[in-house]
C-alpha cells in the first residue's frame, strides 16, 4: 500500500496531513486483517523502544508489532543507560543511530524527543511525553472508524484533565473533521498554543474545537465520550487535590444517557474504576477500551512499516 505522506518522525500528530492520516489508518487496517502480508517488512531492522516511564500498552505493543513485523525489539530501560548518568541526549542518538534503525520512547519532557529527532539519523516515533500521546490517538482513530465506518462529522467529548491525551485528540480529531470537545475545569485546561493549532487544522477539514466546564454540555448528542486519570504518572501528590477539582467530571451511567443513543466510550487506560469513570460504564456495553487497547497494535505497526517498512 502506497501513502500520499512519506514520515520522516512521529512526534505530534500535528506532522501528518489530513490526507496521510487517513492513508496510515487504511494501512493499520489492511495490517489488522492481513497480517501475513506485512510478516517481513522489517525483516532485518532493529527497534530501540526505550522507557524513562513504567508502561504496560506501550512496551508489549511495540515489541510485539516487531517481532510480528520479522524485525528485532531492543528493549531498553533509561535507568540503565548512560543517559542515566548524564550522558548527552545527541550523544546517546548518535551513537544509537549507527546501531538500530529506529528508536521509540517512552518519556517525560516533550523537549527530549525534539532533541533526538534533531541530532539522530533514524526516525524517532513519541511514545508518550508529558504533552504528546500521538500513537495512542492513532489507535483512538482506528476505533472509532471501525465503529462507525468514518470519523469525519463525529463528535468526540474529553472529559477530564487538559494532558497529553487532550492534546493528541485535539489534533487527531481536527485532522479528521471532528467535532472535538475539551471539558476540563479552567484551572485544569489543555495548553492554548495547541487549542490554536487545532483550530487552525479544524478549519481545513471542516472540524470544530470546542471548550466547556460543564461535562452535560459537553456530551450532549456526542458520538464518542472519552475520560482520562484525573492524576497522570508523577502526579501522584496531587491526587487528593485533583479528585477535588474534578468532583462532577465522572463519566457514569447519568452522563452517558445525556449522548447519542450509540454513543461509545473511550480510555487510553489505566484506569480507575470509581474515580474518573464508574465500573458500569467502562465494563458495559458502550466500552470498546479493549478493542482500542488492541488497536496501539495495529496502529503501531502501520506506523513502523511507514517509518522504516521495506515493501515489494
Amino acid at each position: 500500500m502506497t501513502t500520499t505522506q512519506r514520515l520522516k518522525h512521529l512526534l505530534t500528530l500535528e506532522e501528518l496531513t489530513a490526507e496521510g492520516l487517513t492513508d496510515l489508518l487504511e494501512l493499520a487496517k489492511d495490517v489488522k486483517a492481513s497480517p501475513a502480508t506485512y510478516a517481513q517488512t522489517l525483516a532485518g531492522k532493529k527497534v530501540a523502544l526505550l522507557f524513562e516511564k513504567a508502561s504496560t500498552r506501550t512496551r508489549i505493543s511495540f515489541e510485539v508489532g516487531v517481532v510480528e513485523l520479522g524485525g528485532y525489539p531492543v528493549v531498553l530501560n533509561g535507568s540503565d543507560m548512560q543517559i542515566g548518568r548524564g550522558e548527552s541526549l545527541s550523544d546517546t542518538i548518535q551513537v544509537m543511530s549507527r546501531y538500530v534503525d529506529a528508536l521509540m520512547i517512552r518519556t517525560f519532557a516533550h523537549e527530549t524527543v525534539e532533541t533526538l529527532a534533531a541530532h539522530g539519523t533514524i526516525p524517532i516515533i513519541n511514545g508518550l511525553t508529558d504533552l504528546h500521546h500521538p500513537c495512542q490517538v492513532l489507535a483512538d482513530l482506528l476505533t472509532i472508524e471501525e465503529h462507525f465506518g468514518q470519523r469525519k462529522g463525529k463528535i468526540l467529548a474529553y472529559i477530564g484533565d487538559g494532558n497529553n491525551m487532550t492534546h493528541s485528540l485535539l489534533l487527531g480529531g481536527a485532522l479528521s473533521g471532528m467535532t472535538v470537545r475539551i471539558c476540563s475545569p479552567a484551572a485544569y485546561a489543555p495548553d492554548q498554543t495547541i487549542i490554536d493549532q487545532a483550530k487552525m487544522l479544524a478549519q481545513q477539514s471542516g472540524g470544530q474545537i470546542e471548550q466547556y466546564t460543564d461535562p452535560v454540555q459537553a456530551v450532549a448528542g456526542a458520538d464518542v465520550i472519552y475520560s482520562d486519570v484525573f492524576a497522570s504518572m508523577g502526579q501522584e501528590e496531587e491526587s487528593e487535590a485533583r479528585l477535588k477539582a474534578f468532583e462532577g467530571y465522572q463519566v457514569n451511567q447519568t452522563l452517558l444517557s445525556s449522548a447519542a443513543t450509540d454513543v461509545i466510550f473511550l480510555h487510553c487506560l489505566p484506569a480507575h474504576r470509581g474515580e474518573e469513570v464508574t465500573a458500569e460504564v467502562i465494563d458495559g456495553s458502550h466500552s470498546l477500551v479493549f478493542d482500542q487497547a488492541e488497536n496501539r497494535l495495529h496502529a503501531q505497526k502501520a506506523l513502523m512499516i511507514e517509518l522504516i517498512g521495506v515493501m515489494d
